[in-house]
């Protein structure tokens, strides 16, 4: 017999609401934070040997990693805005063709709007991912705000939809699929993920 957890994960997932639907259909263009968002929000530093200066790990969801390639290949823009400068989200970005990258920003609207001018969409068919409190400003702008499932309660509180997975567990392939069935391209969409 089954676990209840796993007869859970098995069952009919709910239908979204229609107000998120038609927000989720508009959308062009998906920026996301990285630390909490595409991570889990830990930031591993290593000691190099030899007085070699400290390095940075981090791990990202291979699920979201799929979802972001597969928002490129559907004509979707991307892109990553957050606070901490890293070679290694640089290094992500190019691996998944991300269309915007802004690392060490202090406050993300200004990225947020030049985005959007780079893209030629309106904030209405911007979709933002985030995790926490510095997320909110853009949050506000966004036509469709998503927080992770253990995002700070405050973004909750704001945002228009909120994940079932958590920061870097699949978050980000849950809103590429979102949009992409609202728009009524997911069918359409899974071929061109195939291997």
């Amino acid at each position: 017999m089954l676990p209840q957890d796993k007869i859970a994960d098995m069952q009919e997932k709910p239908t979204p609401p229609m107000a998120l639907l038609e927000r989720a259909r508009k959308i062009r263009l998906l920026l996301m934070d990285i630390d909490g968002t595409l991570t889990d929000g830990g930031v591993c530093l290593i000691s190099l040997p030899n007085n070699g200066g400290i390095a940075e790990m981090k791990a990202f969801n291979s699920q979201d990693g799929l979802a972001i390639k597969l928002a490129h290949i559907m004509g979707i823009k991307t892109g990553f805005i957050t606070g901490r400068k890293s070679p290694a989200v640089q290094r992500r970005a190019e691996e998944l063709s991300v269309d915007y990258v802004y690392l060490g920003q202090a406050t993300k609207t200004a990225a947020f709007e030049e985005c959007m001018r780079n893209a030629g969409v309106t904030a209405e068919e911007v979709a933002y991912l985030g995790d926490d409190l510095p997320d909110m400003p853009v949050s506000k702008l966004a036509g469709l705000a998503v927080a992770v499932a253990n995002a700070a309660p405050e973004l909750k509180a704001i945002c228009h939809y909120v994940t079932r997975a958590n920061g870097g567990e699949g978050a980000a392939r849950e809103v590429v699929e979102l949009v992409l069935k609202a728009q009524g391209r997911w069918e359409e969409a899974i071929p061109k993920a195939l291997a």
